[in-house]
């Protein structure tokens, strides 16, 4: 019977069966082994985490273009205004202070700005 091996973001292994492993796998590339144990390392996870911000942005950046020019063709100011506001918060939403602050991987999963972003993932 094959032993299935982990392996962890430093190329470190242990098999599965004589490790502790996280409870879910969504920070899978920032796990670190010590012993026996695997857990998340917060400042590889945040890199990921911003990574899946640019991956959810992508899409709502494509509908928001859409809404722009709406507003731009309408030449309404009010709603240009709007839309430029998004694509703001949109940019700036993996440079979020509440990612920095950060200290754990359960502070990192709140992080997920959902008026911004829309449903959390992590979730």
């Amino acid at each position: 019977m094959a032993t299935t091996t982990i392996v962890d973001k430093d190329g470190n292994s242990i098999a599965y069966d004589d490790a502790t492993v996280p409870s879910d796998r969504h920070f899978r590339n920032a796990w670190s082994l010590s012993g026996s144990v695997i857990t998340e390392d917060v400042a590889a996870s945040k890199v990921i985490f911003k990574d899946k911000i640019r991956e959810a942005r992508t899409l709502l950046f494509d509908a928001e273009d859409v809404i722009y020019m709406r507003a731009l063709e309408a030449a309404d100011a009010d709603a240009q205004a709007a839309s430029i506001a998004v694509k703001i918060a949109l940019r700036d939403a993996p440079a979020d202070l509440a990612i920095a602050s950060a200290n754990t991987i359960s502070d990192l999963k709140a992080a997920w700005d959902t008026s911004v972003l829309g449903d959390n993932p992590y979730l």
